[in-house]
């Protein structure tokens, strides 16, 4: 574990396991320190955990289509593991490495090689995680990667937030803001049919700040079949290598804040439906269901699949370069 602490006091702790985010403690408004972010009791359980807690997933967040894609001609089948499709890069992906690192005062910089045909995905990827933590209590974090061979690729973090605290409870009364006007409707195995659909209307739409809670019991049918949220949002005015207003999460109770921006296309929003039976948490329990709320930015699920999606292929004279920038603050 690395611990960075700021002038005020605040800190992150990274594990080397999946560049994993494992602990962000910072002020509410009455100046008290809490952990928001939820994580494990023992270093053993993030490998191979079920919500890929604070991790990296790859090489492919998200799914992809019964675990297949085609590049330059040739079909590549990816392993099963969530519904008939490939999820977070297969059986054993990027958030299962024990990756490298260096640190230089208040900046970690992560690293690993997947080797040619790594769970079936195609070329040598080299790939770096660059956190930075700021006196303002800004946490940045830069992806890159290159590759020798032709492949797809699509990085994020997977960190569950509670601004109210890891040990909490619910964040069904915490307020969240999407800055985003479509979304990506899936089939029921919740792969996208391509379709980029207008939040007008439906209990898809946080272009107002919202409580996270107040729709979800709605009776929509992409509700049904996420249990919840658990669906990518289109952001507004995206545009390549351009870092925007991706989402802002508040908490009333606490004060505390967190607005989040990023280059990525899309952010999937996961109201944590399926926590219950995680392992032992920080706080010595499994957490319940809708205890934390992922916010992942990243590009679309499927992309290999949907031609109308921006692109997840990587060639050998590119860098893959995404960045997340997550700013906490208070308001009281």
């Amino acid at each position: 574990m690395i611990t960075l602490t700021n002038k005020i006091g605040a800190s992150v702790t990274l594990s080397n396991i999946g560049a994993g985010i494992i602990s962000v403690v910072v002020p509410d408004k009455n100046g008290n320190m809490d952990d928001v972010i939820l994580g494990y009791k023992d270093r053993e359980s993030y490998f191979g955990d079920g919500p890929c807690a604070g991790k990296i997933p790859g090489r492919f967040a998200n799914r992809i289509k019964l675990g297949k894609f085609t590049l330059d001609g040739v079909d590549y089948q990816l392993d099963i593991n969530n519904a008939g499709n490939c999820l977070h890069g297969g059986l054993h992906g990027f958030s299962d490495y024990e990756w490298d690192y260096t640190q230089d005062g208040n900046k970690v910089v992560f690293s690993m090689v997947s080797p040619d045909g790594d769970q079936h995905f195609p070329g040598e990827v080299k790939v770096k995680a660059t956190y930075i933590w700021s006196d303002d209590c800004e946490l940045s974090l830069k992806l890159e990667a290159c590759t020798n061979k032709t492949t797809i690729i699509n990085l994020t973090n997977h960190a569950y937030w509670n601004l109210s605290g890891e040990n909490s409870g619910t964040i069904l009364d915490q307020k969240l803001q999407i800055f985003a006007h479509k979304w990506l409707p899936t089939d029921k195995t919740q792969i996208p049919t391509g379709e980029l659909a207008s939040v007008k209307d439906t209990p898809m739409d946080f272009t107002e700040l919202k409580t996270i809670g107040r729709d979800i019991k709605q009776e929509f049918e992409a509700l049904k079949i996420g249990k919840g949220y658990d669906h990518c949002w289109v952001i507004d005015n995206w545009k390549p290598r351009q870092i925007c207003k991706v989402a802002k999460l508040t908490d009333d109770k606490s004060g505390r804040v967190l607005d989040i921006t990023s280059d990525q296309p899309g952010v999937q929003m996961y109201s944590g439906n399926w926590l219950a039976g995680s392992p032992i948490s920080k706080s010595g329990r499994s957490y319940n269901d809708n205890e934390g709320v992922a916010l992942e930015c990243q590009g679309f699920p499927d992309a290999p699949n949907k031609s109308n999606f921006p692109s997840s292929v990587l060639k050998p004279n590119e860098e893959y370069v995404r960045n997340i920038i997550w700013k906490f603050s208070v308001e009281k």
